[in-house]
C-alpha cells in the first residue's frame, strides 16, 4: 500500500493541515484451469471470439478486431482493447477505464502433450483487499465455461 501525505490549506479557516491520500496497490492474480479440451481449434475460438465469449464471459460481446465491448445484464458495458495477440495460444485485453497502463486480463491456452489436455491461464490484476472475490469471479466464469462447453 502506497500512502501519500499532501499539505492542504483550509479557505474557510487559513489552517494548513495533512491529510493522508491511502492507493491500494494492485496484485497480479494468475489462476490456471485444466480443461477436457483436445484440440486447440475447438477451445481458440471459445477464449478469442466474441461468439465464444459470449456466454460464460460477458452476455453479449461486440469487436472490430481490436476493441471489445463486453455487456452484462441490461446496464453493465466495459470496453478493453485487444493489446496482443498470438492465435492458438493467447490473448490480451487491456481495459480502457482500467488503473495502470501496464494492466492487462490475458486468456491463454497451453497444451500438456501427454495428456493432450489443455490448461486455461488467466492473467488479471486487482486491487489487493478484491484479490480473492476476483478470484472467485475467475472461478465461476470458468465454471460456467466448461459446463456450456462440454470441457
Amino acid at each position: 500500500m502506497q500512502c501519500f501525505l499532501q499539505l492542504e490549506k483550509s479557505a474557510y479557516l487559513g489552517l494548513a493541515f495533512l491529510r493522508t491520500i491511502v492507493i491500494m496497490e494492485r496484485k497480479k492474480i494468475h489462476l490456471e484451469y485444466l480443461l477436457s479440451a483436445t484440440s486447440k481449434s475447438v477451445l481458440w475460438p471459445i477464449i478469442s471470439t466474441p461468439a465464444g465469449l459470449e456466454g460464460w464471459f460477458a452476455d453479449e460481446v461486440l469487436s472490430d478486431d481490436r476493441y471489445v465491448v463486453f455487456c452484462w445484464g441490461k446496464t453493465e458495458r466495459r470496453t478493453a482493447e485487444i493489446v496482443a495477440m498470438r492465435v492458438y495460444s493467447f490473448i490480451r485485453f487491456r481495459w480502457l477505464d482500467g488503473c495502470g497502463a501496464h494492466e492487462y486480463f490475458e486468456l491463454k491456452m497451453i497444451n500438456n502433450e501427454l495428456t493432450n489436455d489443455f490448461v486455461l491461464e488467466i492473467t488479471d490484476f486487482a486491487d489487493e483487499d478484491e484479490a480473492e472475490d476476483q478470484c472467485e469471479l475467475w472461478n465461476s466464469q470458468v465454471e460456467t465455461l466448461r459446463r456450456i462447453h462440454g470441457l
